[in-house]
This record gives C-alpha cells, structure tokens and sequence, in this order.
C-alpha cells in the first residue's frame, strides 16, 4: 500500500513507481536505487526543518513519490507528513513543472526570491542549481512537468517566429479564474490518465494530441516572457525595427557586431532599438544576438561535418570563453554540446 501522505489508493498509483521511506536518508537511497528521476547530472537532498528529527525512523512513512513518465511528460504525486526541505544541486531540468498543492503549502526559493504555492496559487518553474523546495507538514502536491524543447517549440509555432530569448514562466500562477482557472482542471484530468494503465498515456498519438493542446493552453495561461507578444498575435505585428535588426543580426552573427551597427540597419536610434526589443521579446538586441548564435551553433552541431570540434564550431559564432559558451547552451537548448555531436553520430 502507498504511504497515507500519497493522494489515493494503490489501485490509483498502480501504474506509478512509488517510493516512501521513514526518514530522509532512507529517502534519498530508495530514490537513487528505484526510480528513473532524478538523472544522473542532478541530486535531490531531503532533510526535515526539524534537524531533530533527521536522524529518527518514525513508525510509519514521513515522505513519500510516486512518478511516471514519457519522452515527454513527467507526472509526479508527492507528500511530505512533516516540514521538508528539498535541494536541487546539478544541471539545469530539462524540464518546466507545473505543481498543483492539494493539501498544505510549498514554496520554492531560488536565490533571495520565495514564492509561495497552496490551493489557490500553483507554482511553475524549471529546477536549477541550488534551487530549494519547502514543504509544511501534511503536504500534498502533483506535479506534471512538460520539456522546455517542446515548450518552445509549440510557442515559436505560435507566435510563428524563433525565439529571442529562452522562455521564462512567472513562478506563481493564480489558479481562481480566466484561462488558468482551466489549465489546472486539464492537469488535473491529465493527471487522472497518467494513473489509468489504460489510458491515454498509453496510446502515442491520443497523448501527442493532449499535449499539444495542454502545451499551447499552459503557454497563454501561466505568465511568462512572451505573454505580451502572445497577446499581439504572431510575429506579422512586430515593429520592422525589431525584423529588420534580427535579419542583419542572422546575416552577420560570424561576425563582430556593435549594437549601433544594428540599430543602423534597423534604421532607428540605439535607444528606440533597446525600447522596442524590450517590449516585444523581452530583452535587449545584445540577448538576441546572443541567442541568434547560440542557434547557429547549434544547427551546425546537429547538421554539420564531422571534422570541427565544439570550440572551433562556438568559436565561429564569437564565443571565444567555453565555460560560458557550455552554460548558454545548456540553458538554451536543455542539452549540452556533447548532447547533440552524439545524436547526430548515432544518426
């Protein structure tokens, strides 16, 4: 049987890989030895706020998670029956995560920056190095988390142009009305699926389909970078500065460029350049630039010979410091350089 802080029952969680444990060593163990997540790049460290009770094996489980995944969703119940702290040490997830708290509160604290989730606020964010997560006691949540990838992929379709920048969610969202009102009843009925052994998680095309939808639906209703240009319709409503610069910009990306040279091509001001960029793509040009050859480097990578190296390929694209090259990458594409140089060899 699952553990009493899990949701459900165990016919419920039957399709689920569920691990529960008495203290927070235990824990961690059990999540290293039984399930797929986390990945090897990453840790998770559990410890109970009450550092008294670390070390005590209670008499029934104190923290508990069942997953189940795809290529391209993770589902998560978990439940927590004293305070916990959880922390994220390792790579950037691949991953965007939506959580739903259906008893108690959690907070997730990156940095100075807390933000507070309970019935009528979820939160949604993107585990990075050093991120924290705290939970009171009696804590249950689900957590449905969708690739950053394909979060992209599906926003640039919509807003029918590349991305200048990396998607960032707002990490609260108001669960009481309006779209996100029904983007939790959708997790939710999503949610049900996942713990059907029959159901739609197991038939490729009907789960494709749900998480197209559920994808375009988290995209308009959870604030992000791009909800003001989601808003304005696709990139035909872009000032002609804005496509004006990104077309010098991808022309000349292996070369060195200035932004006044960009705002010349643009035909405005360095000013209105760095007002309308921040505008439209939530960002300065410099950014975009950046993302521009990141985008280059990468499609060089994915389709290029075999005879350059990673560096001679970022190199070309000016960027000459390889530490920061890798961690731009990485926080682009959710993948490494290496990443993509071994998926075009085993293609």
């Amino acid at each position: 049987m699952p553990p009493p802080s899990i949701p459900g029952d165990a016919a419920r969680l039957a399709a689920f890989n569920v691990v529960s444990a008495r203290n927070p060593v235990e824990f961690e163990r059990r999540m290293r030895e039984g399930t797929p997540f986390p990945a090897n790049s990453r840790s998770y460290k559990y410890r109970l706020l009450d550092p008294v009770l670390n070390r005590t094996r209670f008499d029934r489980p104190i923290l508990s998670l069942a997953i189940r995944s795809t290529p391209s969703i993770v589902a998560c119940h978990g439940g927590s029956r004293l305070p916990t702290e959880v922390l994220h040490e390792g790579e950037d997830s691949a991953f965007i995560g939506f959580t739903t708290v259906l008893a108690g509160e959690m907070a997730v604290i990156e940095g100075n920056l807390s933000k507070r989730g309970n019935a009528d606020t979820g939160l949604v964010f993107r585990l990075r190095h050093q991120t924290r997560m705290l939970t009171d006691e009696e804590s249950t949540r689900t957590h449905l988390s969708f690739k950053v990838t394909e979060l992209e992929s599906a926003l640039e379709h919509m807003l029918d142009a590349r991305l200048g920048a990396p998607l960032e969610f707002e990490t609260e969202i108001d669960w009481s009305h309006g779209l996100a009102a029904s983007l939790k009843w959708q997790l939710a009925f999503l949610m049900q699926e996942f713990e059907r052994p029959d159901g739609v998680v197991g038939n490729a095309v009907a789960l494709a389909s749900m998480t197209d939808f559920l994808l375009t639906l988290a995209l308009r209703a959870a604030p992000n970078n791009y909800s003001g240009q989601l808003a304005l319709g696709p990139a035909v409503a872009l000032p002609a500065y804005i496509r004006r610069a990104e077309e010098f910009m991808r022309a000349h990306c292996a070369t060195p460029l200035r932004i006044a040279e960009v705002a010349a091509a643009a035909g405005c001001s360095v000013r209105t350049l760095n007002a309308v960029f921040q505008r439209f793509r939530g960002q300065v040009p410099l950014a975009a630039l950046q993302a521009i050859r990141l985008q280059k480097v990468h499609a060089e990578l994915s389709h290029g010979g075999e005879g350059e190296s990673i560096g001679v390929v970022a190199r070309r694209y000016g960027f000459t410091n390889s530490s920061r090259f890798h961690q731009a990458f990485q926080r682009r594409f959710g993948e490494t350089a290496l990443d993509v140089i071994r998926r075009r060899s085993r293609l």
